[in-house]
């Protein structure tokens, strides 16, 4: 469930909007005016394309009401997270997430030397 960069700004401006209530419905519209408001402009033509590709992915869900079609997440960040790591363990270090750990504090240990 890989995602792009701009998946990703699309993702957190949704979760950001459904803290404040679940219930919430999300336009694309929506999305333009907050990723422009956090300093990511892109036309509202390629907001739609790349929520249209998230809803085929099955991580948004697409619903009509009136005219007017709204989306929601199908999962939240914590939930995301979690099936992004256990993909990583999977491709990267054969399902073992202890060398996951290894791999990330050699990392971390390289970083804190710079």
């Amino acid at each position: 469930m890989a995602c792009g960069s701009l998946e990703i700004d699309i993702l957190n401006s949704i979760w950001r909007m459904t803290e404040e209530s679940e219930d919430r419905d999300i336009s694309i519209q929506n999305i333009v005016d907050d990723l422009s408001a956090n300093g990511i402009e892109r036309a509202y033509t390629t907001i739609k394309t790349v929520m249209d590709r998230l809803t085929v992915k099955s991580i948004l869900v697409r619903y009509k009401v009136g005219k007017k079609f709204f989306y929601k997440a199908t999962m939240n960040k914590n939930e995301m997270a979690k099936e992004s790591v256990k993909e990583i363990t999977e491709q990267f270090f054969e399902g073992n997430y202890i060398k996951l750990l290894h791999f990330v504090e050699k990392e971390c240990d390289a970083l804190l030397v710079k």
